[in-house]
Parts: C-alpha cells; structure tokens; sequence
C-alpha cells in the first residue's frame, strides 16, 4: 500500500512540475534587465525587482497573462524597491500584476504615473497595482498638470495602496472614458488610503474624478469602497463622480475639506460611509447631489460644518436645458436613514440658487431648476448644542417629499420648515465621533417610512440586519456599532506606516558671526527654534527656509535686528517648498528694491507658511512678493508693525480660477507709509470648485498708506470669497476706497473707523470671466 502511495505521489509531483515547467522567477536588478524580463513575459511569470533605489525608470509593461496565471511584477521586499527620480509605471494588455512598489523624491515625466494603458492600442484589461506607495510624487511646478492613477480599458483595480502629498494641478486618480473599449469598465478602487491631499489653491485638484462632463450620459459601474481618506483638501471636491452607476461604500472621510460630490453622474448609490470633521475648521464637507436616480443611505456625519457647497447634506439647484459641464436638476433621488450628529445646518436644498447674479452671468449659469422626485425619508438629525438652523432652504423644497425624519436639537423643538418631527433620542457615546441610539424601545425612532423599493435597504450602516426589526438613521442595533473601530492598517498597505513620530523641537542658539545664522538653519531639524543671542544681524545673501523653522530673539523684550543688504530684487527670507517660517519678536529692515519674504520664482511644487509675531518690518520694496505657480496655506500677521515700504503683501500672480495663499490673517498689526499694494489678494475667474481664498483683517491700524495706488483701493481683493474687515482703524490713507467687498460672496465689514481715507463700499454682484 505504501509503494502504490509513492507512486501515485510521484507521479502527481511529475505532472504538477511538467505543467509549470515555463514558469519563472526572474530577478532583475537594473532598468534594461526590467525591460528585457517584461518583454519576454509568459502568462505565470514573476519578475522580481531588487531592493534598492530605481532612479529615472520608465517601466512599460505589456503582457497577456491569464486569469489562472497572470504575469507579476513585485517588489523583492514590499516597500524596499524605491521608484525616483523621473519614472512611471504604464501598463497595457490583460491580466498583470504590479505589487510592493514605492514611489517616492521625484515625479513623472508624463502626464500619469500609474497609468492602465501604454498607447491606444495597447490598453489594460483585467490588471491591478497592490500595495503600492505614492508619497510626495509630484511634479516641481504646482500649475503643470497631471494625473498620479489614470484608469483605462476595464475591470482595472488599484486596491490596498497608499498615495498621498500630490499639490499640482490635476486629480490624485482620474478614470477615462475615451472610447467603447472604457465604457461600463467596472474598476476597483478599493482597500487603499488616501493620505493628506494639501489645499491647491484653485480647481482640478479632486482626490478621485470619473469622468468629465462629456461622459455624464455613459455607464462605468467604477466601485469606490472601503476606502480612507485623510485630509484630501485639494478642493472642494474630494471625489467627483461624472458618469453612471457608480458605487461609493464603506469610506471614511476624516477631516477633509471637501465632499462626495455626484457632479455630472447619475444612478451612484453612496451608503455606508463615515464622515468625521470637527472644530478646528468650517470646510469639512459631506455630499452634494446633482443629477438624478441617487440612492444616499446608511451614511454617518459627525461634526461637518461646511456650507453651501460643502454641506453637511447638500441638494443643488440644477439649471434648465443645462450644457453639458453645468447642473442638470436634481430628480428621482432617494436619502434615507442617514444620521447626523453635531453638524451646523446639515440640510441645505436648492444650494447654488443664483437668481440675484442674472445680470452679472450668462442664462447658462443660473441655477434656477429646483429638486424634484426626491424622497427624504428615516433620517436623524441629533445635536448635543442648538442648531438654530438645522435645514436650510436656498430655493423651493416643494418637489422633495419628506418622511419620518426625526430631529433631537438639544431638547428645542424645531419647526421652522415642516419636514423635521422633533422628539427626544437617547444617544450612547461610543467614542469620540461615534453616537448611537441607546435606546431600542423608542417608538419614533421605529416608525419607519417604506417607500417604493425601500425593501432593498436591508442592512444599517455596519452590516446588521433591517429585515426583522428597523429603525429610522444610519445605526439599526447598537450593539454593532459598540463593535465597530476604524482600524486603519485595513487601508492601504500593511508595510507602510501612516503614523508621524512626534519629535521634541531642538532650540539652537546663533550669534552674529556672518554666516553663522546661515549655518544653523541648515543644521536644525523641521520644527526646531533658533534663538538670536544677538543685538544686530547683517543678511548680505537670503536666508533658504525649506523646513519648519521658528526664529526668535531670546529676549522678547530686546528684540534682535536683522538687517539685510543683499542684492536688488533678492528677498531676506526665500521660502522654498514645504517651507515654514516662524518669526518672533524680530526687527527685519530692508533697502528699497528688496523684498522681505518671497517664494521661488518657479518650481514652487509645494505650499510655503509664514506666521510672523510682534514683529517690525521696515524699509522693503515688497513685504511678500508672490509669483506664478507659488502658493502660501497660510499666511499670518499678528501684533506687527510694516512700516515705509513702497509695496505691501502681493498676492496677485494667478489666474483662471487659482490664487496664491488660502489662509491670510491680519490681527493687531500696524501698517505706516505702505505706498501701494497694501494689501493685494487676487482670485481671477468665476469657479465655484473652491475655497476661494480667505482673508481676515482685524483689530489692526493703518495709516498715511495708499499714495501711489493707481486704482485708488487700499485693500485689494478681488475675485476672493472669504473677506472679514473688523474692528480696524484707517486714518489719513489718501485713497477713494478702503476696500470693494464682493457682498454675493461671504464678504463682510464690521465696526471699522475710517478717518479722511475714503470708504469701504460693498458691490453685491461682481461679474468675473467664466472659466468653463
């Protein structure tokens, strides 16, 4: 028995080794290894790259493998093969495999670096990039675009990567319809994390966009689930969603600036997601409707505070006989058992109604078609303080059927609108973001609204089961929402950590010696002080901040002098990419013809910050000289006094829709003898697919500024969206006016002291170039 065993073993072992006698192992170690071992490809084949760094590789990888073997190309060691320099990654014929790759100090060449098809005959069916990194890819301008993930072909997958840090113009991963061979493609996007997208300042910076507006009537069945996404705040789209039936489930959206938003698509069901904002900012989105045929069910939003076009929930206003890149009227839409917990005004209907801008926009921009056929049904809205606002009509709601929506707003009744029942829920704190009915007896929460198909929504939020007993929100059993943690090693890849080590920041100590101050910075850490021991500091070349860096005196009271005699048109402090400057408690005075802060001139591929306290700024041709391509987050004047400058803070150099900082703040400063441009913050074109830049300007004097203004407005800010002008003092400033204020747009003034300086005047319609 035991020799008929090994034989039939034997002979089993024989049949498996003649069946993969072609299959290979192949180690490559260099490009032209790569290509040649991808050239000569047969289904099963594993090409394995070394560990190492891979500098200026094109790899071009065509194959057709087969379902049962497909053809791999994977990572010696997940994480350990680092992609830099100018290379990419495009992909063309069925069923290949790309695993454990790092991208990482460089960018693409080309338009894309994961790209689903080499050339139009050469597209990918059937293939998938795993466990993947893309990390601070991006290309060196910030205004040259491109795509990080172009999807083409069909039944393409990106699943369990991670991509993160890309601040150029251009989605993070766009999905292409240019032909039948890409339509009803049925892509995966699925298992992977979406780290930090920075804000861009401008459109065309989504996280995810499926289409354009010229595929809005084509099918894609593209699934966009169990995803997380953090801090994608390109824009104030997170995923733009332009084409059909598409699905969106189970993400988590933590702290983005953006939304879900069903643009140009119809027929997407979104369920299941999370959504989780907070305090520290009023641009956390959740989702915005157009379009029509939506199911929106099984969704959670917790402290979302963004408005209009990043509401909590927000159902848009459609324009008739719509072109086809603007808004088809909402119609035949479903939002039930969703929940909202702490959201500021979480309803907002008929949102980017524009009756008032007829005279300033063409007929094509009025958004005037409110929503139709819509149901909103089982919904909770639970606040823990009063929303005195918590729906908000910007048009008319007689086309929305309501149902059974219950609203507990800290114990007030609500009955402004009649689509809210008022009652009184007990809530369990889960955790920090995570609330959930406590009680299960609670007769409001169990009348339930049953509308055509409703039958179809059979399961809550965390997978428990509607059919045998249902209730109105999100959460259909606590006990299962008791169970659920957001584990985030289940995104993206199990080899890369998304955690930031915390160090504790160095203080330095640089004294006056020249180049000594030089020297110190280049030796600090991001995050480090350097303190000026010092009285007096010559600058005769710009300081390079391309770090976090505080600078301070160590006396605050006996505040260092620095003194910069660099040459003509050379700024003190030369903010590079990702640099942050802390300045405090310093004297910087210049020489006309210099600047005291300014970004490179190009190759700007990342933001620069700027926060300058109890500071003295004096004798510069510029104070910020922006330019083309720059871009600032956050730019942030307190208690400091700019003095006998021929030019102030110029933020003018974009257009077409993009700007140069997001974030600007003036709070208790002084401003003498600015002679133009004090204040210049410039946003061309009229797009709505933004922040819009923000500026605030308070507590603060300015005087004796304005002289050589040719267009007779001390403060500049045309095209921005966020304005607040409070509680300042302008005196002897020879001007017409102190500021043109957008009033359509979130553009205020409050409590202000003019004296012999014009006025501030409030244009309520501004007309712009359209930028579509």
């Amino acid at each position: 028995m035991k020799i008929k065993l090994l034989v039939i073993g034997i002979t089993l072992l024989l049949f498996s080794c003649g069946e993969n006698s072609n299959l290979q192992n192949v180690y490559v170690k260099d490009a032209p290894e790569l290509q040649k071992a991808l050239d000569q490809a047969t289904p099963g084949d594993n090409i394995v790259m070394s560990n190492g760094v891979w500098k200026d590789v094109p790899i071009i990888f065509f194959g057709k493998g087969t379902k049962e073997k497909p053809i791999n190309l994977r990572a010696e060691t997940p994480g350990k093969v680092f992609i830099e320099g100018e290379s990419y990654l495009h992909m063309g014929g069925e069923h290949l495999i790309v695993d454990g790759l790092y991208f990482r100090n460089g960018h693409s060449p080309k338009n894309s670096i994961i790209r689903y098809m080499i050339s139009e005959d050469s597209i990918a069916f059937n293939c998938r990039v795993t466990n993947t990194v893309v990390e601070d890819f991006t290309k060196p301008n910030r205004l040259t675009n491109d795509r990080w993930v172009e999807f083409y072909g069909k039944h393409n997958q990106l699943d369990h990567s991670y991509l993160s840090g890309k601040s150029n113009d251009g989605e993070t991963v766009r999905v292409f319809f240019t032909g039948n061979e890409h339509i009803s493609n049925h892509h995966q996007i699925v298992n992977n994390y979406f780290g930090p997208r920075p804000r861009k300042g401008g459109p065309r910076a989504e996280t995810i966009r499926i289409g354009d507006s010229k595929t809005r009537v084509s099918p894609s069945f593209t699934n966009v689930s169990n995803n997380y996404f953090e801090a994608c705040n390109g824009e104030v789209e997170i995923i733009s969603d332009k084409t059909n039936f598409n699905t969106f489930k189970n993400n988590i959206f933590y702290k983005c600036e953006g939304s879900l938003v069903l643009r140009h698509g119809s027929y997407a069901t979104v369920d299941g997601n999370i959504f989780i904002g907070g305090d520290e900012s009023n641009f956390y989105g959740g989702i915005r409707i157009v379009n029509t045929g939506h199911w929106i069910t099984n969704n959670y939003f917790y402290k979302i505070k963004g408005e209009q076009f990043r509401s909590p929930l927000a159902i848009m206003n459609g324009i008739p006989m719509t072109p086809l890149n603007r808004y088809l009227q909402v119609s035949d839409v479903v939002v039930a058992y969703n929940t909202w917990i702490d959201c500021k005004s979480p309803w907002q209907i008929g949102v980017g109604q524009n009756l008032k801008s007829a005279d300033v926009l063409p007929p094509s921009e009025i958004r005037s078609a409110p929503p139709i056929r819509t149901i909103v049904a089982n919904n909770i809205i639970y606040n823990t303080q009063v929303d005195k606002t918590p729906v908000i009509n910007h048009s008319t709601m007689e086309g929305i059927l309501f149902k059974n929506n219950i609203i507990d707003n800290a114990s007030e009744d609500y009955s402004e609108y009649d689509v809210l029942q008022s009652g009184a829920i007990k809530m369990k704190k889960i955790n920090d973001w995570l609330y959930a009915p406590a009680d299960s007896k609670n007769q409001i929460l169990d009348t339930v609204y049953t509308g055509y198909d409703f039958a179809k929504i059979n399961h809550d939020i965390f997978g428990a089961s509607r059919t045998e007993k249902n209730s109105i929100g999100a959460i259909n059993q606590t006990a299962t929402a008791e169970k659920f943690a957001i584990d985030k090693k289940k995104y993206g890849p199990k080899w890369f950590s998304t955690e930031k080590i915390n160090v504790e920041p160095k203080i330095l100590t640089a004294s006056s010696a020249v180049g000594q101050l030089t020297k110190k910075i280049s030796e600090a850490s991001s995050g480090d002080i350097i303190e000026l021991s010092d009285a007096l500091y010559t600058l005769p070349s710009s300081l390079k901040i391309d770090k976090e860096i505080t600078l301070r005196s160590k006396d605050p009271k006996n505040r260092a002098e620095l003194v910069f005699t660099g040459e003509q048109d050379s700024m003190a402090f030369q903010m590079k990419p990702k640099g942050i400057l802390r300045l405090q408690s310093i004297l910087l005075k210049g020489e006309r013809g210099k600047y005291a802060f300014a970004p490179l001139k190009k190759n700007m591929a990342s933001a620069y910050n700027l926060y300058i306290e109890n500071c003295v700024i004096e004798n510069f041709n510029y104070v910020l000289k922006a330019y083309k391509g720059s871009f600032a987050d956050t730019i942030n004047f307190k208690k400091t006094t700019i003095k006998n400058c021929r030019n102030g803070i110029e933020l003018a150099a974009e257009d077409k829709g993009d700007y140069n900082a997001e974030m600007v703040s003036i709070d208790q400063c002084i401003f003498e003898n600015v002679q133009s441009n004090l204040i210049n913050f410039y946003r061309g074109g009229y797009d709505e697919s933004t922040i819009g830049g923000s500026l605030s300007i308070t507590n603060s004097t300015f005087m004796d500024s304005g002289k050589n203004e040719k267009n007779g407005i001390l403060i500049k800010t045309r095209g921005i969206i966020n304005v607040t002008i409070k509680n300042n003092t302008f005196k002897n400033n020879p001007i017409e006016l102190v500021a043109l204020l957008w009033g359509e747009k979130n553009n205020h003034h409050l409590d202000n002291t003019l004296i012999n300086s014009g006025k501030i005047r409030v244009e309520e319609q501004q007309k712009l170039k359209i930028l579509y």
